[in-house]
Formats: C-alpha cells, structure tokens, sequence
C-alpha cells in the first residue's frame, strides 16, 4: 500500500481528527477549517489516491482508499479518532468505521455520497472523461461557481485554483487529479448503502440546496435502525460544499463529539 501525502494541523497533543476530502478534491481544502475554526485539533487531512500529491496508480476503489487511510493512522495517531467526512470521503469514513472500528470513535458526515443513482453516476464519469481539462483559471472557476461552490466564499476558490489547478500536457489547465482514477471512483458512489457499527456516535449533515439530495430518506433510515440515538441529522442552508460553505457550523458539531 503506498503512503497517502497529507497535510497536518493544529497541535500535536490537541484532539485528533481525520478529515477526509471528496471526489476531485485534496487534503489542504480542509485548511480553513483548521486554522480558524478548529484549532486546537489536530487534524490529518490526506490527499486520497488519484488526488493531489499521493499516488495516482490504481487499485482506486473503496478498499484501497480505506488501507491507505487505516495505514496513515497506524503510523500516526495516538489513538482512535473522530473522522470527518464530506462527500466521497464520507462514504470512506464509513466503510473504515466498519473494517476498523478500533481506530474511529465518532464520525460526522459532510453530505455524504453513499448509494447514490447509478445512471446520474455514469453521466458524470463519462463528462469527466470527455471534459477533463478547461481553457484556462477562468473557466475552471467558472464551473465551480456555477455548480456546487456557489456559495464558497470567493478567496476559499482562489486559495483552491492556487493549490490545486496546474498546466496540463495539451496547453490548458487540470485539477490535479487522475482522470483515469476519477472516472473509476465514481462507480464507488453506487455501492449498496452502508452505515456505520452501532453505538458509533455520528452526526450527518444534509445539504439542502442539493436536489435531489446526496442524503437519501433510505440512508436516514437505515442509519436510524442501526444507530437509534447515537445518530445526529443535521440540515445545512447550502450547497454541497458543506466544510467551506458553513465552516463554523461544522466546527461546532465536531466540538460537541471532541
């Protein structure tokens, strides 16, 4: 299993957090978060495989996702930790709950992408593929801008084309990402539902703005069957980009686990 680059924040005796990005993503989106909402965690936010600076060769898949997170905590925490999930790394949250319980003591999922259609899934691989790179800065903000980050603060959406958008072989620009690695992890989103090991104390926020929604009615109840009141559900006036678009909401809610 190869190591997972990620970024660390906070102090190295403060309360321990994993917080895991979503698809396309990278770890250093969650550095709002840190710095000035929550520090006095410390919290390791890696880049998953395919994304960012960690490695881009495959398997892409759930298992291997979770493996290489299970891996990062082995060698770093100094115990079980409180992970924080959004979107696709929600749904990595809990499948790591399920094979290592003993490493997560809580969870809170940021809109999490778990059993979602896989028609609409299959429509957005083929767009990545057929559309993995854009013109210039501009008009890979633009997407964003009229998509899930529409209600980002604009500097958490320059500080993310800085960190993230390089040149591409062809003369464009790219996410710094795997193509080849994004096409194949959005059939992961259509996995059965799963929820965590009861008595795992988890909170799940619900974007409202998202239509139809990532939280389906289906989740909520097999989470409520499993979890009964070790469950928290949350509704969020906003988009999808729930850690950069209501940051001080989710500190909050984390505060109350930690």
């Amino acid at each position: 299993m190869p190591d997972l680059n990620f970024h660390t924040y906070g102090p190295a005796d403060g309360p321990e957090i994993l917080a895991v990005h979503g698809m396309t993503g990278h770890g250093a989106r969650w550095a709002d978060l840190a710095d000035n909402h929550l520090p006095e965690a410390r919290i390791y936010a890696p880049d998953l495989i395919g994304h960012g600076r960690s490695p881009w060769t495959p398997p892409w898949d759930i298992t291997a996702q979770v493996d290489g997170l299970a891996a990062l905590l082995d060698a770093h925490a100094r115990g079980p930790v409180l992970v924080v999930g959004h979107s696709y790394g929600g749904a990595i949250a809990v499948h790591l709950a399920q094979r290592r319980p003993e490493l997560v003591r809580a969870l809170v999922l940021l809109d999490p992408a778990i059993g979602l259609d896989p028609a609409d899934l299959l429509e957005v691989a083929e767009l990545t593929a057929k559309y993995p790179d854009y013109t210039d800065a501009a008009e890979a903000k633009s997407e964003k801008i009229n998509g899930a980050w529409a209600d980002v603060p604009p500097e958490l959406l320059d500080r993310e084309v800085d960190a993230h958008l390089v040149a591409a072989d062809n003369g464009r620009v790219r996410w710094r990402m795997s193509t080849a690695a994004i096409v194949a992890s959005w059939g992961e989103l259509a996995r059965p539902i799963v929820v965590p090991p009861a008595d795992t104390p988890t909170v799940v926020v619900q974007a409202e703005r998202v239509q139809p929604p990532y939280v389906s009615e289906e989740f909520k109840t097999a989470l409520r069957e499993q979890l009964g009141s070790s469950l928290t559900v949350v509704e969020l006036d906003c988009d999808h980009m729930v850690p950069q678009a209501k940051p001080a909401d989710v500190a909050a809610l984390v505060r109350e686990l930690l």
